[in-house]
């Protein structure tokens, strides 16, 4: 299989999954978005196409942003950090969208630190 092949069968699988999830003012979509150096949340109210809240461990005023990467105990960091700013912007209850990621160790231990901090999905 080559890569082409591949990356259009992972973007057709996100769009299968994005069909299925919508965030709403009330209840934006929490999308998490990893490479291979970073991680990314972001909270998308898709009704009217704008990004509420985000985290990331590219965050300037991160303390340890150096030893930040993209692995379970940053993932916990990072869902900890979405969790406060999504709750400071006055978000309760979000959509999670793992953008077809496997629900397991950075996304799991990402998930679990954002439910910790209060987030409800």
């Amino acid at each position: 299989m080559t890569s082409q092949t591949k990356k259009r069968l992972k973007t057709l699988h996100r769009l299968r999954i994005r069909k299925k999830l919508h965030g709403t003012a009330e209840r934006p979509r929490m999308v998490a978005t990893f490479s291979n150096m970073h991680i990314y949340v972001q909270f998308i109210d898709d009704a009217r196409g704008v990004t509420v809240a985000s985290a990331s461990t590219m965050r300037k005023d991160a303390p340890g942003r150096e030893g930040l990467r993209a692995n379970a105990k940053s993932a916990a960091t990072v869902g900890k950090w979405a969790a406060e700013q999504a709750q400071g912007k006055g978000i309760k209850a979000v959509v999670f969208d793992r953008a077809g990621a496997p629900y397991h160790g950075k996304v799991k231990a990402l998930a679990d630190a954002a439910r910790e901090a209060g987030l409800q999905f």
